[in-house]
């Protein structure tokens, strides 16, 4: 069945799959999900209730009558920023019967500014109970309420974005493929890219000769500690070709 719900939904049953790794996104824009997180394998595993994902309006604590959400900044400056009372609203709506430890329920602004999202982020998310995430919009969002309710800052990149719904979507799908039972076979997530701080190897399949460019002969062996040794070379190289940093940061892990 689909798990995802309106904002009088969550008042009344904040938490509809007991024991489901649940995400809850505050959002202007709550009919953007599940969007690509509804299709494929964790579409699938959301109408299973592998995972629960719990859309909040913003729009729906808004002040007045037009449920305004956001104020000019103070000090003067272009653009408006949303305001702490609205989104403390929000908060401590999403905050009911979720785990008051954010090592188990991360709170989340996705920021420009923040850490970078990373495999390891995903991870660490993937072994809690579940997120919230809020998506920002126009200039920011008042720091009185990150710092109120602790809100931890990550970013998707080194780019400014309209919204947090898409990064939102990014960091979710990421988190989401590692919940046990989502991809079906745990082990296709461990030669994956970063899985070991390496980029992955390249990879093959029929047929075994196109346009002329036949697949490396090590892959048709059948030797298995060939083919490791050869995959873990790849991976090093492309690694050092492309990302410097991180193999910097790997060769420092190594004996």
């Amino acid at each position: 069945m689909s798990v995802s719900a309106t904002p009088r939904d969550l008042m009344e049953e904040p938490l509809r799959i007991k024991g489901a790794w649940t995400a809850k996104v505050i959002t202007l824009f709550p009919e953007a999900f599940p969007g690509t997180l509804g299709l494929s394998l964790t579409g699938k595993a959301l109408d299973f209730g592998l995972w629960a994902l719990d859309p909040i309006d913003l729009r729906s604590f808004g002040a007045g009558k037009h449920r305004n959400v956001d104020d000019t900044p103070a000090g003067g400056g272009a653009g408006l920023v949303l305001r702490a009372d609205i989104l403390d609203r929000a908060l401590s709506m999403a905050a009911l019967n979720t785990p008051a430890d954010h090592s188990r329920w991360p709170v989340v602004y996705l920021s420009p500014r923040g850490k970078p999202f990373t495999q390891a982020t995903a991870q660490t998310w993937a072994a809690g109970s579940g997120v919230t995430l809020l998506c920002g919009r126009f200039e920011g969002v008042d720091q009185r309420v990150l710092d109120h309710h602790a809100v931890e800052e990550v970013s998707l990149g080194d780019f400014v974005l309209t919204g947090g719904e898409i990064a939102a979507q990014a960091m979710l799908d990421a988190t989401v493929r590692l919940i046990p039972g989502v991809l079906g076979n745990a082990a296709s997530t461990e030669d994956e890219s970063f899985s070991h701080g390496l980029l992955e190897h390249p990879q093959f399949t029929k047929p075994a000769v196109w346009k002329d460019r036949p697949i490396p002969e090590v892959l048709l062996s059948g030797n298995h500690a060939e083919i490791a040794k050869w995959r873990k070379a790849e991976a090093e190289r492309i690694t050092q070709e492309r990302r410097p940093d991180l193999w910097a940061a790997h060769a420092g892990r190594e004996p």
